[in-house]
C-alpha cells in the first residue's frame, strides 16, 4: 500500500487513476459536534426534531441513526474528493448502511480502501467504513467515482467562515416570561399589520393581555387588511395618536394596564404622554431605552443604552441610564453587570467629551452613586468586548473585554451601535424603557415581529419583578 502525499507547503494532490493501487485507502477522523448538527440542518433545510433535538432523537433510534449517519456519509465524500483519488474525482454512486447510532461526542474515524479498479471505465469501487472511539462500525458500503488520469496540485482552500445564530437566549427567555400569569397590555395606536400581529403573537404566546387603544375604525380597517382576528381583543376608541397615547397612559395609572406598548405612532407622541406632570408615571429616575442583544459570536446577553431617547444626555442623565441598564441586567439572572462606558479612545481627553463623563461615572460608582455593577470606563468598543484587544492595550479591568452592558456617549452613536449588531452580525434584539412605574415597550417600525414579542417578554419579566416588591438581584 503506497502512502498518500503529505505536502507540508499546504497544498492539495490527487492520485491518478494508474497510480492507485488495490488496497490504498485514506482516512479522516472528526468529532461529532452540536454545532456540525446545526450546520448541517442549515443547508439541508431539515429541521425533523429526530435529527435536532437530543432528547426527541432517543426516542426513535432509527430517524437517529439516519440523520446523523447522513453526516458520516458526507465525511466518505470529503475523504474521497480531498484524499484518495482527490482532486479531479466525480463521484458516481454509493451504497452505504447505518448501522449504529452517532451521537454528540463520538469521534467517527472515516476509512476508505480500494477494492476494485475497472480500467476501460476509469473507475475504481472503494470499501467505506466508518467506526466510532470504540472500534464499532457505524457506517459500512462501496462508494464508486471516476478517477483522474492527470496529476491536480493545488492550494488547500480556507474554509470560510460560518457563524450560527440560533439565538438560545431569546428563547430561553421567551420560556421563562410565558411561565406565569399574562400582563394587561396598552397598545397605542396600533393601526398596522405589523403592530396588531405583534400583539396577537405575544397574547398567543402567553405574555399580555392587549388593550388596542386607538381609533376604532382605523384598527378593525388594518386587521381586516391583515386577516388578522382581534375580535376576542378589548378596543379603547381615541380619534387619533395623541388622544391614544394620553388614554393609554391612563389606563396605566388606573391600574387598568401594567405595560406600555407603542403601535404605529411616533416615539415622541408616546414618549411626551408618559412624561406628562400628570401622567403618574413618571419617577425621579431619568426614563432611558435599554436593548437586550443576542449577538452570534459573544458569549453572553449584551445590553446597549442609549438608543433610542436620550439624545446628547448630561452626567447625571448617563447615571440614570446606567442605573436602568444595571437593574434590567440584574431581572434578567446577571447579578453583578459589568458595565462598559464607551468613547472613542480608552485613556481620558479633555478633548473627547465621553472620556472625562466616563472618569467621572466610574467615580460615582466607586462613592455610591451607581450601585450593582462594575463600571468601567473610558473603553473603546473593541476592547470593551474583546479579550485579546484589551490585552493588547495592557488595559487592565475586571471590565475590559467582558462587557455585559454597553454606555454609548449619545443616542447617535448607540443607534448606529444598535443597528450594525442587527442588520451586519445578526443580533436578535428586544429592547424597553426603563425608569418609569412602568416598562414601555418602545419598537421601531423596522423590528421584526420576533423583536417585537421578545421586547413583550423582557417588559413581563421587569413589570413581574417590580409587582414581586424583590431585590433586583433575586427577581
Amino acid at each position: 500500500m503506497k502512502p498518500l502525499p503529505v505536502d507540508a507547503t499546504g497544498c492539495i494532490e490527487n492520485r491518478t487513476f494508474d497510480e492507485i493501487q488495490v488496497g490504498d485507502r485514506a482516512s479522516l477522523v472528526r468529532t461529532l459536534t452540536q454545532r456540525d448538527i446545526e450546520l448541517f440542518a442549515a443547508m439541508t433545510g431539515d429541521v425533523n426534531p429526530a435529527h435536532m433535538d437530543p432528547a426527541y432523537a432517543s426516542t426513535d433510534m432509527f430517524h437517529r441513526v439516519v440523520a446523523h449517519g447522513m453526516w458520516g456519509g458526507t465525511l466518505v465524500s470529503t475523504v474521497l474528493g480531498t484524499e484518495l483519488p482527490g482532486p479531479g474525482t466525480i463521484y458516481l454512486s454509493q451504497d452505504l448502511h447505518f448501522q449504529a447510532p452517532v451521537g454528540l461526542g463520538d469521534t467517527i474515524t472515516v476509512t476508505i480502501t480500494a477494492r476494485e479498479k475497472i480500467a476501460d471505465r476509469q473507475r475504481i469501487i472503494f470499501d467505506c467504513r466508518c467506526s466510532n472511539q470504540k472500534g464499532e462500525n457505524v457506517i459500512l458500503g462501496t462508494a464508486e467515482v471516476k478517477a483522474p488520469l492527470k496529476k491536480i496540485r493545488r492550494p488547500r482552500m480556507e474554509l470560510p467562515e460560518v457563524r450560527m445564530g440560533t439565538h438560545d437566549r431569546f428563547h430561553a427567555l421567551m420560556a421563562r416570561a410565558a411561565f406565569g400569569a399574562s400582563i394587561p397590555t396598552a397598545v397605542v395606536h396600533p393601526c398596522d399589520d405589523v403592530s396588531l400581529a405583534a400583539v396577537l403573537e405575544a397574547a398567543s404566546a402567553g405574555l399580555i393581555i392587549p388593550i388596542l387603544v386607538g381609533p376604532s375604525a382605523k384598527i378593525q380597517a388594518a386587521a381586516r387588511q391583515a386577516q388578522l382576528d382581534i375580535r376576542a381583543l378589548r378596543l379603547v376608541d381615541a380619534p387619533h395618536s395623541h388622544a391614544a397615547a394620553e388614554a393609554a397612559v391612563a389606563l396605566v395609572r388606573n391600574g387598568e394596564a401594567h405595560l406600555l406598548m407603542k403601535g404605529s405612532l411616533h416615539t415622541d407622541e408616546l414618549m411626551h404622554a408618559v412624561l406628562a406632570a400628570d401622567s403618574g408615571l413618571r419617577t425621579e429616575r431619568r426614563l432611558s431605552h435599554v436593548y437586550l442583544m443576542d449577538v452570534p459570536g459573544y458569549a453572553r446577553p449584551l445590553l446597549v443604552t442609549d438608543a433610542a431617547i436620550n439624545i446628547t444626555p448630561s452626567l447625571l442623565d448617563k447615571r440614570d441610564i446606567i442605573q436602568n441598564a444595571i437593574d434590567l441586567a440584574q431581572i434578567m439572572g446577571n447579578s453583578t453587570p459589568r458595565v462598559a462606558v464607551l468613547s472613542a479612545v480608552e485613556t481620558v481627553n479633555p478633548a473627547i467629551p465621553s472620556t472625562v463623563d466616563a472618569a467621572a461615572l466610574c467615580k460615582m460608582a466607586e462613592r455610591g452613586q451607581i450601585t450593582g455593577g462594575l463600571v468601567d470606563g473610558p473603553l473603546a468598543f473593541d476592547n470593551a468586548i474583546s479579550p485579546e484587544a484589551a490585552r493588547e492595550k495592557g488595559i487592565v479591568s475586571t471590565v475590559a473585554g467582558l462587557a455585559d452592558i454597553l454606555v454609548v456617549p449619545d443616542l447617535e452613536s448607540g443607534n448606529l451601535l444598535a443597528k450594525q449588531l442587527t442588520f451586519l452580525a445578526g443580533a436578535d434584539t428586544a429592547g424597553i424603557v426603563m425608569g418609569a412605574r412602568v416598562p414601555i415597550i418602545l419598537t421601531s417600525r423596522a423590528d421584526s415581529s420576533r423583536t417585537r414579542v421578545a421586547s413583550c417578554a423582557v417588559a413581563v419579566l421587569v413589570s413581574r419583578a417590580h409587582a414581586a416588591h424583590l431585590p433586583l438581584a433575586e427577581a
